[in-house]
C-alpha cells in the first residue's frame, strides 16, 4: 500500500496534509490511470460530505480531472455508498468520495471506486500514487474535460434504497441522527417513505458541525432522543453515512457486531445467508463468534478495514460481512458499506418479525471489551517492539479461551490500538492498561 493511502483511502488535516494541490494531482493521475485501459474520455462521479473543506477539495479534484481530459460528474452532498452505487449504474469509469467519515471537521479524505462501484484495491491505489508525479496529457480545446452536475443523483439513490424494502413500517417511531453529515437529508426521507414516523436530530449541517457531539461515535445523542420521545429505535450514522449504530427503545447500545448478528440470524432463518457464513474482522467481539457457533453460522475473520471484509466476501462468494464500528456490507444490494441500507434491513427485520430491537439484540452477548488508543508514540516501530509483544503473549496465555488481546497500529489515525476482551470489565481494563503502559514506554516519540 502506498504511503498516502490508509485502510480507507487518503485522510488527513484539510489544507495541511490533504491540500488542494494534492487533490488536483490526484485528479490528473486518476485520469492517466483510467486512460491506460481506454481510448475514450473517462468520466468520474464525485460526491462529498458537507464539511467546509469539501468544496475546496472538490474544486481541485475537478480541475485535475478536467485538465487531464476527463469529465467530472459532480453529485453534490450525498453518502459514500451513493457514489459507489451511482458509479456502478452509469457509464463512469470511476467514482470519488470526499469525506473524512467520522473524523472532526478539520480533517478530510478522498476514497476512490472503480467502474463497478468497488473501492480501489491496494495495487490500484499504489499505481495511482505512482502516477502523481507523471506529466500526463495536456489536452487543448474540446479535448479538455467538463464539469457536469447531476442534481438528480440523490433522488435516484433514495429511490433505489426504498425499492429494496417490501415492508410497511407504519406505527414504528424512529429517531435518526444524521451526524450533521451526508445522511442528514437522505436518511430521514428513506425511513419516512417506508412508512415510519421519523424524528430527525443533528440533521442540519452547516459545514462546521459535522460529527460534533453527535453521530455514530456519540451514541448518547440518539439515545437521549429515543428516551425523550419514547421511540421504538434510534439510528445513528457517521459523517458520510457508511456506518450505523443503533439504540433500543430502552436506550441500550446496538453496535455493528450485534447488527451483523441480527442480520446473519435472519439470513439463516430465511435461507438468504450465502453458505451460512459471515465475514468479520479481528476486532469483532468474542461474544459474536460464540453466538454464531450456537446457531451454526461460520465466521470468516479478516484484518481491520471494510476493504478486507469485502475482499474475503468476494473471494468466497459471500453476501454478508461487517465491522464492529457499524460498517456492514450487503453484497446482494451494494458494493460497499452503506449505513442507510443497513438501517433499512434492520428496520425490515423488526417490521417483518414484529420483534423489538431489544429482543432481536439478544442474539448475542458481548464480552466486556476495552479499547485504549495510545497516542504520542511511533506506531511504525510496533512490529519490532519485542518487550511489548512478549507482554501481549503472556496476557493472552493468562486469559486463555476466556478472553482475547489485540494490538495493532491504526490505519486511519496516528495511534496504536490496544483491545482486550475478558470475562470481567475490571480484568479487561487492567490488562489493556498494562499493555498500553508498555507501548508508551517502548514506542515513545523522541
Amino acid at each position: 500500500m502506498g504511503s498516502l493511502f490508509g485502510t480507507d483511502g487518503i485522510r488527513g488535516s484539510a489544507n495541511v496534509e490533504l491540500t488542494p494541490e494534492l487533490a488536483l494531482a490526484l485528479g490528473r493521475a486518476l485520469v492517466t490511470l483510467l486512460q491506460e485501459t481506454t481510448d475514450e474520455r473517462p468520466a468520474v462521479v464525485i460526491g462529498r460530505d458537507p464539511r467546509w473543506s469539501g468544496e475546496m477539495l472538490e474544486s481541485a479534484l475537478v480541475a485535475g480531472i478536467t485538465s487531464a481530459g476527463g469529465d467530472a460528474r459532480t453529485a453534490g452532498v450525498l453518502p459514500t455508498a451513493a457514489v459507489a452505487h451511482l458509479t456502478s449504474r452509469s457509464s463512469a469509469m470511476a467514482g470519488a468520495m470526499i469525506s473524512a467519515s467520522h473524523n472532526p471537521v478539520g480533517d478530510n479524505g478522498i476514497k476512490f471506486f472503480d467502474g463497478d462501484g468497488f473501492k480501489f484495491d491496494d495495487a490500484t491505489e499504489a499505481r495511482l500514487e505512482a502516477l502523481l508525479d507523471a506529466p500526463g496529457a495536456r489536452p487543448r480545446g474540446v479535448g479538455i474535460g467538463r464539469r457536469l452536475s447531476d442534481p438528480a443523483a440523490v433522488a435516484r439513490y433514495i429511490e433505489y434504497l426504498t425499492s429494496l424494502a417490501d415492508v410497511d413500517l407504519a406505527g414504528m417511531q424512529v429517531v435518526v441522527d444524521g451526524a450533521n453529515g451526508a445522511a442528514s437529508s437522505v436518511a430521514p426521507q428513506v425511513y419516512r417513505q417506508l412508512g415510519a414516523e421519523v424524528i430527525a436530530v443533528h440533521c442540519t449541517p452547516d459545514g462546521a458541525n459535522i460529527n460534533l457531539d453527535c453521530g455514530s461515535t456519540h451514541p448518547e445523542a440518539v439515545r437521549a432522543a429515543v428516551l425523550e420521545h419514547g421511540a421504538d429505535v434510534g439510528i445513528s450514522h457517521d459523517g458520510d453515512a457508511d456506518r450505523i449504530v443503533a439504540v433500543t427503545s430502552t436506550g441500550a447500545d446496538v453496535d455493528g457486531d450485534v447488527i451483523l448478528a441480527i442480520l446473519a440470524r435472519r439470513g439463516l432463518d430465511t435461507g438468504t445467508l450465502t453458505q451460512n457464513t459471515v465475514v468479520t474482522t479481528v476486532m469483532t467481539n468474542l461474544g459474536f463468534r460464540r453466538a454464531m457457533d450456537e446457531i451454526g453460522v461460520e465466521v470468516v475473520e479478516t484484518a481491520v478495514g471494510d476493504r478486507y471484509v469485502l475482499q474475503a466476501m468476494r473471494e468466497r462468494g459471500l453476501n454478508l460481512g461487517g465491522e464492529q464500528s457499524g460498517h456492514i456490507i450487503d453484497l446482494d444490494h451494494a458494493t460497499t458499506g452503506d449505513g442507510i441500507l443497513t438501517a433499512v434491513r434492520l428496520l425490515t427485520v423488526m417490521g417483518e418479525t414484529g420483534a423489538s430491537l431489544d429482543y432481536l439484540a439478544g442474539v448475542m452477548q458481548h464480552l466486556p471489551q476495552v479499547l485504549v488508543n495510545v497516542s504520542g508514540v511511533d506506531r511504525a516501530r510496533l512490529e519490532g517492539a519485542t518487550s511489548v509483544w512478549d507482554l501481549v503473549n503472556r496476557e493472552q496465555d493468562r486469559l486463555g479461551d476466556s478472553g482475547r488481546v489485540l494490538l495493532r497500529p491504526s490505519g486511519t489515525e496516528p495511534v496504536v490500538r490496544v483491545m482486550v476482551e475478558a470475562e470481567t470489565e475490571g480484568d479487561a481494563t487492567a490488562t489493556a492498561e498494562r499493555i498500553a503502559r508498555q507501548v508508551r514506554v517502548d514506542l515513545a516519540v523522541a
